[in-house]
């Protein structure tokens, strides 16, 4: 009986992400062969880099946008993996992962766009849904501030294995000072990378849920891959 369950809780799709090199389905694939046993498509949302256009039907819009999840789950029932619905929402480069909403939600707030952050994380929390600040200390050039929101947030994304030690140790840090959740995940945009981070569970998770509850229950642990070419 196998005693570890790991999951990759942020990755992107070149169906959705314009920035993403691999798709759904090869991402999926590429997972597997690690042996890991389900993967949460975060792709960016329509306030991201999104290839999704925005003088469309929001209908089509939606639709659009949960392509790159879909050629993932169809392949991860193929091969037996999970693969879980998020997206990473974004304002002026500070990101939040959203978990636990589903394309119908979606389908069903097409006002979602109008809010402003922090009313945004309000109305995901009525729904049930679980947001996770992704690197909150992040450097890009065409990042203008670091702007954090503590108390909209449920989990801190303080590995991520894009980002530099210094920039996840200050996520640490971050999330130490409020108390908050922690999360570990790869921010994956191609498939193979010189280190993932990922989150091992003592079982199963048979749904985005379970996920968030073994968060909130303290049954996650961080898990690393190094990988030297």
């Amino acid at each position: 009986m196998e005693s570890e369950f790991i999951y990759e809780l942020h990755a992107h799709t070149s169906e959705t992400s314009r920035c993403a090199r691999i798709s759904g389905s090869e991402l999926v694939r590429f997972y597997h062969s690690l042996g890991y046993h389900g993967i949460c498509i975060t792709d960016h949302f329509f306030n991201g880099n999104t290839v999704v256009p925005v003088d469309i039907p929001w209908k089509e819009r939606v639709e659009q946008f949960c392509k790159g999840y879909y050629a993932a789950k169809n392949e991860g029932e193929k091969l037996g993996m999970d693969v879980f619905f998020g997206w990473e929402y974004s304002y002026h480069g500070t990101d939040f992962l959203t978990y636990g909403l589903d394309e119908q939600w979606l389908l069903e707030h097409p006002d979602v766009l109008d809010y402003r952050v922090p009313e945004y994380c309000d109305i995901v929390h009525s729904y049930g849904g679980f947001i996770a600040h992704a690197h909150p200390f992040r450097e890009a050039g065409y990042i203008e501030m670091i702007r954090l929101l503590p108390r909209h947030v449920d989990a801190v994304e303080t590995l991520n294995a894009c980002r530099t030690d210094f920039e996840n140790h200050m996520a640490d840090v971050y999330a130490d000072a409020y108390g908050h959740l922690k999360i570990a995940a790869s921010d994956n945009h191609s498939g193979p990378l010189p280190r993932l981070c990922a989150m091992s569970f003592p079982r199963k998770m048979h749904s985005i849920h379970d996920i968030i509850t073994g968060i909130k229950q303290g049954e996650a642990k961080f898990k690393i891959f190094e990988f030297h070419t």
